[in-house]
């Protein structure tokens, strides 16, 4: 897409915007569909979408929750880890109404709102959804599912909405340090994942040489 096709469908009162305007359309289109804006070359004013692949850490984000759907998802689990990772329902429901996604209205991507929040990503396990022990009348509470913890990083989520504020994941010193030591641990694990590998490696190979060292 060109900038100079976009610019017909913006009234000549906000041209002089279209920078701004263009940024929260780019930060939209990340929020709610896990796209980036990005320009084809330098300077040439023209633009493609592509998808934040990598926003989850390593790629792993099973295909139940690729683009588009994945597009919610990092920005619910973001709203749980600043909860301090265990978010009440009604702040869920609360912002993404803010993101226009109402029980009412059947969405064009996600389906029915609460049924693929409280079902779906549930059942795929990137989200826990229990009531709160004791609560009379009941009420629900979000965690992060098990997969979640094991396929995206709190660092990434942190950075997506460091990007949506326009500031650094250093500017929430409340909620950086957990990250920081969830990327030391996930460093820690691979680096002894691929110890192993290379020593079973290492150990096959001897075994294997000492095999055809002796002679029957």
């Amino acid at each position: 897409m060109r900038k100079a096709d976009m610019l017909k469908i913006v009234h000549k009162r906000y041209r002089e915007q279209f920078p701004e305007i263009l940024r929260m359309a780019s930060v939209s289109l990340d929020l709610v569909f896990g796209l980036e804006l990005k320009e084809i070359k330098p300077n040439s004013q023209s633009y493609t979408l592509v998808s934040n692949s990598d926003d989850t850490g390593d790629g792993s984000l099973s295909s139940a929750c690729q683009f588009p759907t994945r597009g919610i998802l990092i920005p619910l689990l973001g709203v749980i880890f600043f909860r301090y990772n265990c978010a009440p329902e009604k702040d869920i429901w609360e912002i993404r109404n803010m993101w226009g996604i109402y029980d009412v209205q059947r969405h064009v991507i996600f389906g029915e709102p609460r049924k693929f929040i409280t079902q779906d990503l549930v059942n795929e396990k990137y989200l826990e959804y229990r009531q709160v022990p004791n609560s009379d009348p009941p009420r629900f509470e979000f965690l992060w599912g098990s997969r979640a913890h094991a396929e995206i990083s709190k660092m990434k989520v942190l950075e997506f909405w460091s990007k949506i504020n326009d500031t650094s994941p250093r500017d929430f010193p409340c909620h950086y340090e957990e990250p920081l030591r969830d990327e030391e641990d996930r460093a820690q694990a691979t680096a002894a994942t691929m110890a192993g590998t290379t020593s079973k490696s290492t150990g096959d190979s001897r075994a294997t040489c000492s095999h055809y060292s002796h002679p029957e």
